[in-house]
C-alpha cells in the first residue's frame, strides 16, 4: 500500500464522464436562487389557503352559532300559533254576559281546543285509572286501604301526567290501593 503509484485522477469532471462544464458557482447560486424564489411564492400560496379556510371556518361557525340562535328564538312558533284559536276563545267567554250551561259549553270547547293543539305538537295525556302502579309514569301522592282495585293498582286520578314526544313531561298524581289487613 505504501508505495503503490496513485492511480491516475482525471484533472476536470468531463474527463470523468460527468457534465460538470455546467456547474459553475455562478449557476448554482442562480438555481439555489430560482428556488428559493419559488419556494416562497409555493410559501405565500399555502399562507393565503390557510387564511382563507380558516376564514370560511370562522364564517360557518358564526353562521351555525347564528342559526342556532334563531332557531332557539323561533322553536316555539308552531306552538304558539296553535294556541293563538284558544286565545281567542278565552277572549270570547271572557266577554260574553252569558253564564250557566251555555258558558260551560263554550268553556269545554276552548278545553278541547288546547288539547287537540297541544296533542299536535306532541303531547300525550298518561292513562291512569285502572293502571297498576308505574313509578316510571306516576307519582304517588297517597294510598288507600280497598278490596275494589287490586293491590298497587291506581285508585284515583289527583293531576294528571303528560308525555311529550314519548318522553314524560310530567309524572301523573295518584293514589295507589293497598290490601286491607
Amino acid at each position: 500500500m505504501l508505495g503503490e503509484p496513485i492511480p491516475d485522477v482525471p484533472e476536470t469532471a468531463s474527463d470523468a464522464g460527468t457534465p460538470a462544464e455546467d456547474f459553475t458557482p455562478e449557476s448554482a447560486s442562480q438555481q439555489i436562487e430560482e428556488e428559493l424564489v419559488k419556494l416562497r411564492d409555493d410559501n405565500k400560496k399555502l399562507t393565503e389557503q390557510l387564511l382563507r379556510k380558516q376564514a370560511e371556518v370562522e364564517n360557518f361557525r358564526k353562521r351555525a352559532e347564528r342559526e342556532k340562535d334563531e332557531f332557539m328564538q323561533y322553536s316555539l312558533f308552531s306552538a304558539v300559533k296553535e294556541l293563538l284559536p284558544i286565545l281567542d276563545g278565552f277572549e270570547l267567554a271572557l266577554n260574553s254576559d252569558g253564564g250557566g250551561e251555555e258558558y260551560r259549553k263554550g268553556v269545554a270547547l276552548i278545553y278541547q281546543k288546547l288539547s287537540l293543539a297541544l296533542e299536535k305538537l306532541g303531547l300525550k295525556p298518561i292513562e291512569c285509572k285502572g293502571q297498576e302502579f308505574d313509578p316510571h309514569k306516576h307519582q304517588a301522592v297517597a294510598t288507600v286501604e280497598t278490596d275494589e282495585v287490586p293491590e298497587h293498582g291506581v285508585v284515583e286520578e289527583l293531576q294528571r301526567g303528560y308525555f311529550f314526544k314519548d318522553r314524560l313531561l310530567r309524572p301523573a298524581m295518584v293514589t295507589v290501593a293497598k290490601r286491607r289487613n
